[in-house]
């Protein structure tokens, strides 16, 4: 019986003894965690941009008048030339005003030609002295109202043969035909859409930047010089083989979404870009002597972003920070670390504000 206390007391002594030295082991900070040192850097930003792409040049072809649509001459996807015919009109009607108005020009000028001859006459007639110049102003006076007769009749000429022109519907420039909605036979009006064409040899890529953005980081003016390069991915993932160049903005910002509005111009030469298509913009700037943070490192609480540094003595702060970019796997980081600062880098999940720590790494 003696034996059995005296084991039971050496057994509460060593748990004592145990629970003692694994206090001592929590107080004296042995729990190691992975540090990182922060050093600035120079590296290279590239921010993402949804972007819309439109060809260089992109206009529906509509009718200038009404008719029957007698020909088409090219077909939905054909590649088309300047001045190519494209659409033809029924002229048919406009071939008989043209032959009315032809014939009524011509007897105009007919007319105006005998008026001529009796001016000639009546001033022979005035400088024989054998009528008066009085009956020469009557008959230039008429001569010259015939002569404006013939114009008019000259002008309807040329205006049905102008509306003549109209039914011969020709490419505006060099570019793709795309669908057309109407067959040959049908009735076309001035509202009638024909077809659409577009020059895609340059095509723009248009995308948004809010007005937050715009006022840190502009991309006209001296920070766009700073852009190193301009790259489109499109929707397979793959990046386009040419680089874009910064075009323009537009000079006011959307008050409903609060955005303005840039473009970047691409060579298109093989064709592959085609209008209404969609891609993602990487934009491309140096950045300087900047801290980049591990995002591992960063956690979240109420909408703010912190981390632990630890101090000179080991002990864990936390610190709240602001992030200006996200690059890859890390943040760029506009305040609340400075160089040399010590950052928890795994493990954030297990620590406490103010614990001693043993830094690793």
């Amino acid at each position: 019986m003696i034996k059995n206390y005296i084991f039971y007391g050496f057994l509460i002594t060593t748990i004592v003894a145990c629970h003692s030295n694994s206090q001592e082991n929590s107080i004296s900070g042995n729990k190691e965690y992975p540090v990182v040192t922060l050093r600035p850097r120079d590296t290279t930003l590239a921010i993402p941009y949804v972007a819309n792409i439109q060809a260089g040049r992109n206009i529906e072809i509509h009718p200038r008048m009404d008719g029957l649509l007698d020909k088409i001459y090219i077909k939905e996807g054909q590649q088309v030339r300047k001045g190519q015919p494209l659409f033809k009109i029924n002229d048919s009607e406009l071939r008989i005003e043209l032959n009315k108005a032809a014939a009524a020009y011509k007897s105009a000028i007919a007319d105006a030609k005998v008026a001529q001859v009796e001016v000639e006459r009546v001033q022979m007639l005035v400088d024989k002295k054998v009528i008066t110049k009085t009956e020469l102003d009557l008959v230039n006076a008429k001569y010259k109202a015939l002569l404006a007769k013939a114009d008019v009749a000259l002008a309807d000429k040329n205006a049905v043969q102008q509306r003549i022109s109209y039914t011969n519907i020709t490419a505006p420039f060099d570019g793709v035909v795309d669908r057309i909605p109407l067959k040959e036979g049908s009735l076309v009006t001035t509202a009638s859409l024909l077809t659409t064409i577009s020059d895609v040899s340059t095509v723009f890529a248009y995308f948004n930047i809010s007005e937050n953005e715009y006022f840190q980081t502009p991309l006209s003016g001296n920070s766009a010089q700073q852009i190193t390069s301009i790259n489109l991915v499109l929707p397979d993932g793959t990046r386009y083989p040419y680089e874009g160049h910064l075009e323009s903005a537009e000079s006011e910002i959307d008050e409903n979404t609060g955005n303005i509005a840039y473009k970047a111009r691409f060579s298109n030469p093989e064709k592959t870009l085609r209008h209404g298509a969609s891609g993602k913009l990487l934009i491309t700037r140096p950045l300087q002597n900047v801290i980049l943070l591990p995002q591992k490192t960063v956690f979240e609480i109420q909408d703010k972003n912190y981390v632990f540094v630890v101090d000179q003595n080991n002990i864990v702060r936390m610190k709240s920070i602001r992030v200006d970019q996200r690059l890859a796997d890390y943040y760029v980081i506009s305040e609340g670390l400075n160089a040399d600062d010590r950052i928890v880098y795994e493990g954030i999940k297990t620590i406490r504000e103010g614990e001693k720590i043993t830094p690793k790494g």
